[in-house]
């Protein structure tokens, strides 16, 4: 028997070059479908996190009869020193993350800050601050990459922690209204971050044709209480417009991809930017995740990047004035209302309704 060898027949270069293209074809289809099941499941991660600070306000809530304030300040001769020179190294206690702890299963994190953290109000001591270094998963947004770079640039608070979490002090960044309103004299002039202190609830001085610029569709006289506040925070119940259509907490990002000196994002900093929201529906802050320039009033050390969804007023060191909810979900920030719900809020929301949202007594309900 005479047995035959048949050679095997290898690819020719047409064929090769074909299967290269079927196969880029399939990775170009593939790649969109594994980005958006990505980016849904650091949605559905940044949810569940706004979900148990939610619950951790909460359970806070029911142990002390209010939400906890958006940070404690220690009382001077003149009120609580809010100027950023001077509260960048005193004055300023634990905010509301460090307070939450022992709810948020960080009890061993909150011992080490000792009796400092607790009696913060009656002390002032500085001790609680040894807990700003510690980077706490829960606290952060896997959405946000940007580097988790510590903070410098503010005396006393070196080497803190980034996170992206922010509680909501609404408030109104405005200036008086001239000329005065037909209703009456004039209302005075706010600022956004200490508009609310101790819960108090400015009144919008603005019409559309203000400058600076109005709020179409808000009122003159329509209030913008804030709903965790300087030493101040609601209870839920009585919150006014309803725990169900009011904002407790939001997203920001950390100004880390700009800066290590931009304190946008610090989660145990609380300031405007850093775990605070405050005046956002208002003046140049208008939207959540706004491109305008300047938009955070956040002071020296921040980065002006609107083109990056980052606006900063870098000279605004007066005081910290105001900052604006921020995220890296596309279009879209998360929010916790103040019954425990999240939900997604579209970017192209109404300034209007932003703050119907915001405000816990301005006495209207959003329609978007």
């Amino acid at each position: 028997m005479t047995l035959s060898l048949r050679r095997r027949r290898a690819f020719t270069l047409i064929e090769l070059l074909v299967v290269i293209a079927i196969i880029a074809i399939l990775i170009g289809l593939l790649l969109p479908a594994v980005q958006k099941v990505r980016a849904a499941a650091t949605r559905t991660r940044c949810a569940n996190n706004l979900k148990q600070l939610a619950l951790g306000c909460h359970a806070y809530e029911s142990a002390r009869g209010t939400l906890p304030p958006a940070v404690q300040m220690k009382m001077t001769g003149t009120g609580a020193v809010t100027n950023r020179n001077v509260a960048r190294s005193q004055n300023f206690g634990p905010n509301w993350l460090v307070l939450l702890l022992p709810q948020l299963e960080q009890g061993p994190l909150y011992d080490t800050a000792g009796p400092s953290a607790a009696d913060y109000m009656n002390t002032g001591g500085d001790g609680w601050r040894v807990v700003r270094t510690t980077l706490v998963p829960l606290f952060r947004c896997p959405a946000d990459d940007a580097p988790t770079t510590p903070l410098t640039g503010i005396a006393g608070f070196e080497d803190a922690a980034r996170g992206n979490y922010a509680c909501n002090a609404f408030g109104i960044h405005q200036q008086a209204q001239s000329p005065a309103p037909a209703t009456g004299s004039p209302l005075p002039a706010t600022n956004g971050w200490t508009s609310t202190f101790n819960g108090a609830s400015p009144l919008n001085t603005a019409t559309n044709g203000a400058t600076p610029p109005g709020t179409p569709g808000i009122a003159v006289g329509t209030p913008g209480g804030g709903v965790m506040c300087i030493n101040w925070g609601a209870k839920i119940n009585k919150i006014e417009d309803g725990a169900s259509s009011t904002i407790m907490l939001t997203e920001v990002r950390m100004g880390s991809a700009l800066a290590s000196t931009d304190a946008r994002g610090t989660w145990a900093l609380g300031f405007p930017g850093a775990s605070v929201v405050a005046g956002h529906a208002s003046w140049d802050c208008q939207t959540p995740d706004t491109k305008s320039g300047n938009g955070d009033d956040v002071g020296a050390g921040s980065v002006n990047a609107p083109q990056q969804g980052m606006g900063a007023n870098p000279q605004s060191d007066g005081a910290f004035n105001q900052a604006q909810a921020r995220s890296r979900h596309g279009q879209t920030v998360q929010v916790a209302f103040a019954d425990g719900s999240v939900r997604f809020i579209s970017t192209s929301i109404s300034q209007a309704n932003w703050w119907f949202m915001n405000a816990r007594d301005d006495g209207q309900i959003s329609t978007e």
